[in-house]
């Protein structure tokens, strides 16, 4: 129960940092929103502000009003919806059928392009708050190298990975383990660790290790390097912690992350849609829903600062997937604005509703294909985590 509620929280966050980028953006260049919902219909519970005959502001429930006829004496409604896997913000004229000064299509073009890429950089804004706190806070990371005056607590030991057909990987050993002892010396660094393997080389050695909350104990024989000569387990090891900055320095690492995680994920995205159209197998970079879920209590087990670190990279892997230009997403709305500027007359909106439909149905699709293949790749997981919420 606990997992799906985290679950829930941080598709919240992402969803709804998005949608008030749109939001905010589309009411502060004169556009009227008519609705601002989590999830998807149909709508569950709304609340609406409106003027009674005095002026004064009152709130009232609209449940499965129709917007049209609800929003016309008062402001935005706010809406929880029954499918929890999305959000969205209802501008008038958004589709080209509500004249109007205070539509969307009465806008310039700059301010239609600022309102539909306001959910991506809210999002991106949002990765930059949460690894900003996260580094105030004390995040995991490598301890060499670090600038002067951070702090660091729980200095440990982690294995990075594991060479394949090597001693530590014939033993079980894992990427993510820590080692917490060889034989009786405990807490080793890298450079005292590997002197004691070298001077070992020639006899079993007791490698403790923790993976999680269990200590695992595991007798070891150490393997010749070729080259060298000396003695190893066969594992790449980082020596790390958790890692706090100053609040100053914090904001200043914080942006350098968020710059440094978007590099990576526009690349990691570049090799898979290319190892797509190459036809190599790269399903199982790919998560939905459920897989999403399964890892977020995963993280989340591990401590507030991993989570913050995780959902950081949900956003800035939302932001990317949402400014391509593909139909019914921010970057296809984009890209149909572009076509119009460019011919200098908007393109035909039964043409763009047409494409936008079929792209939303295609996303539904692959989302229910992704999903199918997580509950068959995650499904002892799926299993667990769907028993603790009943």
């Amino acid at each position: 129960m606990i997992t799906f509620l985290i679950f829930i929280a941080v598709l919240a966050v992402l969803v709804l940092s998005h949608e008030f980028g749109h939001f905010i953006v589309a009411r502060k260049s004169g556009m009227k929103v008519f609705e601002f919902g989590f999830g998807f219909p149909p709508r569950v519970l709304g609340v609406q502000w409106f003027k009674n005959a005095n002026g004064k502001r009152k709130l009232k429930l609209i449940g499965r009003k129709k917007i049209a006829d609800a929003s016309l004496d008062g402001g935005t409604v706010y809406s929880l919806n029954l499918i929890p896997l999305g959000g969205f913000v209802h501008i008038k004229g958004e589709n080209g059928d509500e004249p109007g000064p205070d539509s969307f299509g009465a806008q310039k073009a700059w301010k239609r392009a600022v309102t539909l890429g306001a959910g991506v950089g809210m999002n991106i804004i949002l990765a930059f708050i949460l690894l900003t706190a996260g580094l105030m806070m004390g995040m995991p990371q490598a301890v060499d190298n670090l600038p002067s005056g951070v702090n660091v607590k729980d200095s440990h030991l982690e294995i990075i990975e594991v060479m394949l057909g090597k001693p530590a990987d014939r033993a079980g050993l894992q990427a993510g383990d820590t080692i917490v002892g060889l034989d009786n010396l405990q807490n080793p660094s890298i450079k005292v660790m590997q002197e004691y393997v070298n001077s070992h080389k020639d006899q079993d050695i007791q490698v403790t290790i923790k993976r999680g909350d269990t200590v695992i104990e595991k007798m070891i024989h150490p393997f010749i390097y070729a080259d060298t000569g000396k003695g190893g387990l066969g594992v790449s090891l980082v020596e790390a912690g958790l890692v706090s900055y100053p609040w100053y320095k914090a904001i200043y690492y914080g942006f350098i992350m968020t710059g440094f995680y978007l590099k990576e994920i526009v690349v990691s995205f570049y090799y898979l849609i290319a190892g797509l159209f190459a036809g190599n197998q790269m399903g199982e970079a790919v998560s939905g829903p459920v897989g999403i879920a399964v890892m977020t209590g995963q993280v989340a087990r591990l401590g507030f600062s991993y989570l913050l670190n995780f959902i950081a990279l949900l956003s800035l892997n939302l932001a990317i997937i949402n400014i391509l230009p593909i139909p019914a997403l921010d970057g296809g709305r984009l890209l149909f604005l572009l076509i119009g500027a460019i011919k200098r007359k908007a393109v035909a909106q039964k043409y763009e509703q047409m494409a936008h439909s079929l792209g939303f149905v295609l996303l539904m699709f692959l989302v229910v294909v992704i999903t199918i293949k997580d509950l068959g790749h995650f499904t002892g997981a799926f299993i667990n985590w769907w028993h603790n919420i009943l």
